[in-house]
């Protein structure tokens, strides 16, 4: 309203008042509209735009506030606000309804144990769950290492056990060291972790690295010493290892809690029925519950974009039931269960606790590891999402925006150093995320990888536009370019890198670092000579009378010529000559004449020597992260 003045009563609080004493506490989730919150105060929404609009601010009946805002607004009505993430309103009436003993929808009952299996790579991992599953995931994998986290629903059946007929889901997570943080995924949401070690192995840097993960995840650890039917077996050697990093085995622990050893092998299916019980009397002692009858709350495991289903999650229902068409937010995405599948592909309607699905109906890609909440009003879920995505937005320009005495210091320091560019596309966003991760760590102090985009998906043109304008290398893992990305790659000079297995992936890149810096040389000395006497010949210029102290100086050698120890010429030879015919070379003790390519000021005394240049590979230093 151009012009208008408010009255002088009026200052930004409501009508005709001062700010209101404080009399009560609300509690409202993130991202709450103005509506909501109207509803919250028990007011009306346009008091609560009239005061934001005294304030400067112009917002509308549906729009999201942030959190200040919400307290400052709250306070000029009375209240103090305290705001919390969508996840705590949801745990917090999860509290509520469980205290309702009447209320028989949230019920906890046994669910099934999840369980994490972990290890260095080619311990056997993957092929362990084939054959407990009977499938041959393994073969399928490149390289014969999993790229990304499976997960996987199998049912114990021996007779006479009193574990059989019980359900187990297991999470295979990547054994690569490259993949820490994949392992660091898998054990936030698991019962127990199975250690894998190969008995003719023993305990590898990756195997200290998955204990770790599964010690601060703080939960049971089972050893799992495959490959025993192997002749160079040795489980002994495995558990003293292992016992020294403090997994003590139970026939050694003495009355003290040890470690379950379950010794086994996949290929020959030995042992495999007590490992499963195992897993089942370990759970049994924590005795994971859920509650059927509330709302799914879940994990992303993994994301992928399908070009015939759009993005796809892989989630593991943790507990409450995840039903066709129930709506959702995850991170900051929401959706639709249009359809789900079990680990087999099979197509379901309910997913009840510890069920891992795929679903279908997300809006965008979320995050490995983004909590998974289905939500009873659709446009609530959008509003949160949005807001979500407006706050990282928000977050992502200050910190680019950012600048400080230390960055541009470091800004300076690193003015010379190279940049290695890539556009990494990938199948699903944990093997994306930890390829980001992975190569922005081999930055040295004389190369620096820098990743521009990244993302699930196919190699299209807008990558490969990118590429050219920033002169960028294209990484394809396990993906590959479109046809007509492909044609504008091969048209724009554009490098496509396709990969499946991410140690090749580094290995290039080790070698493309190399390829950036500048050429080393190394100079390997020849020989000296000094200057006897300085001849000034017509029309061929100083000739420099010598004789050789010390190796050889031939006609094809690069020269220096130094004066009371300082170098005063470098430069190539441009005569040499023995007496008046022309030399090849003079050695040690034999008097020649030197012309220096146009450089005159020779004197007795100097000194003259010779060295050729060897170009050498250029050297990386050590392979780590250079500063943060």
């Amino acid at each position: 309203m151009k012009g208008f003045v408010p009255p002088p009563r009026y200052s930004g609080m409501p009508y005709g008042n001062e700010p209101l004493p404080i009399t009560r506490e609300i509690t409202v989730t993130e991202g709450i509209s103005v509506k909501n919150l109207a509803e919250k105060l028990g007011i009306r929404a346009k008091d609560i735009i009239a005061s934001l609009l005294m304030s400067g601010v112009f917002v509308t009946v549906n729009q999201s506030l942030d959190a200040e805002m919400v307290k400052d607004v709250a306070a000029k009505f009375g209240a103090s606000a305290a705001v919390i993430s969508y996840e705590e309103e949801l745990e917090n009436q999860a509290i509520e309804d469980v205290l309702d003993v009447g209320n028989t929808d949230v019920v906890e009952v046994p669910r099934a144990p999840v369980v994490t299996v972990m290890g260095h790579v080619d311990h056997g991992k993957t092929s362990l769950l084939d054959a407990i599953r009977e499938t041959n995931v393994a073969e399928g994998e490149a390289g014969g290492i999993t790229q990304h986290i499976g997960a996987y629903k199998v049912k114990f059946t021996k007779e006479g056990s009193p574990a059989s007929g019980r359900e187990i889901v297991f999470l295979d997570t990547p054994g690569h060291e490259a993949f820490t943080r994949m392992r660091a995924r898998g054990a936030k949401v698991t019962d127990i972790v199975i250690i894998v070690v190969a008995a003719d192995d023993g305990v590898m840097p990756q195997t200290l690295e998955a204990i770790d993960h599964a010690k601060a995840a703080e939960v049971p650890i089972i050893v799992a010493v495959n490959k025993i039917d192997k002749p160079e077996a040795n489980p002994d050697r495995v558990k003293k290892q292992l016992a020294d990093r403090g997994l003590i085995p139970e026939e050694w622990a003495a009355g003290a809690e040890g470690t379950v050893f379950v010794e086994v092998s996949a290929k020959k299916r030995i042992h495999l029925d007590l490992l499963l019980e195992m897993i089942c009397l370990v759970s049994d002692i924590k005795a994971p519950k859920a509650t059927p009858g509330r709302k799914a709350v879940g994990s992303v495991l993994e994301a992928k974009l399908d070009r015939g289903r759009g993005a796809v999650a892989t989630v593991l229902v943790q507990d409450g039931a995840l039903h066709l068409n129930d709506s959702y937010i995850v991170g900051n995405t929401f959706g639709k269960v249009r359809a789900m599948f079990d680990d087999r592909g099979r197509a379901i309607e309910e997913a009840g606790p510890s069920t891992p699905v795929e679903v279908l109906g997300l809006e965008s890609m979320p995050d490995a590891g983004d909590t998974f909440l289905v939500v009873a009003d659709r446009d609530k879920a959008k509003s949160i999402a949005q807001y979500r995505k407006m706050k990282e937005r928000d977050a992502q320009l200050a910190k680019s925006s950012r600048v400080s005495l230390e960055g541009l210091a470091e800004q300076i320091r690193q003015a010379g150093v190279k940049d290695l560019a890539l556009i990494i596309k990938g199948d699903v966003t944990g093997s994306v995320e930890v390829l980001a991760d992975s190569l922005a760590q081999m930055s040295t102090e004389k190369v620096r990888i820098k990743v521009i985009r990244s993302g699930v998906g196919s190699i299209t043109e807008s990558d490969v536009l990118l590429a050219a304008a920033s002169n960028a290398i294209v990484i394809g893992f396990n993906v590959r370019p479109e046809r007509k990305a492909a044609d504008l790659a091969q048209q724009e000079g554009v490098d496509i890198r396709l990969h499946s297995i991410i140690y090749e992936l580094q290995d290039e890149m080790r070698l493309a670092m190399m390829g950036l810096l500048e050429p080393v040389f190394r100079e390997n000395y020849l020989g000296r000579a000094e200057v006897l006497n300085v001849f000034r010949i017509p029309k061929v210029g100083v000739i420099a009378g010598c004789r050789v102290q010390d190796g050889v100086i031939r006609r094809d050698c690069e020269i220096k010529l130094t004066r009371d120890g300082e170098q005063l010429f470098k430069g190539k030879v441009s005569s040499l000559k023995r007496f008046k015919d022309d030399a090849r070379e003079v050695t040690n003790g034999m008097e020649c004449g030197i012309g220096l390519g146009g450089f005159s000021d020779i004197k007795e005394g100097d000194l003259i020597e010779s060295f050729s240049t060897e170009r050498l590979a250029a050297d990386l230093g050590a392979l780590t992260s250079a500063k943060a």
